[in-house]
């Protein structure tokens, strides 16, 4: 995926979290959000799947261990949902990991549990 799609993407993640946001507001489960942001990608004619499984691979053998992305946009942007009081470290080394195990370049930690969506909204990248 070329540099200007993946950035083109990005601002239309945000303004459908903004969306949700503003009409769902805070203080709802992860699993609301997700079902929420998951429709709203679609009717922005954005390819987006939820629960997406990837296999933990360690020196080109599968372990059976898998991880759940909550949601992968157009099969490259990972989205990873919370809704905490704070983001914890853990939680961002959390879609670091999930970047690195699914070799995808950018992803999102979005927390919804927050007064205004843009300080719950993170941007991390991997190899980009």
């Amino acid at each position: 995926m070329e540099i200007n799609r993946y950035e083109e993407l990005a601002k239309e993640i945000f303004l459908a979290s903004l969306e949700v946001y503003k009409i769902m507001g805070s203080g709802l489960l992860e699993s609301v959000y997700e079902m929420c942001l998951l429709r709203e990608l679609q009717l922005r004619n954005i390819s987006a799947e939820c629960q997406v499984t990837i296999s933990l691979q360690y020196k080109g053998f599968n372990l059976s261990k898998e991880y759940k992305i909550d949601i992968l946009v157009e099969k490259q942007i990972i989205i990873e949902l919370k809704s905490v009081d704070s983001i914890l470290p853990v939680h961002e080394a959390q879609l670091i990991s999930y970047l690195k195990l699914a070799d995808k370049r950018m992803g999102f930690l979005i927390n919804f549990n927050v007064p205004l969506i843009k300080s719950g909204f993170r941007r991390f990248v991997n190899n980009y």
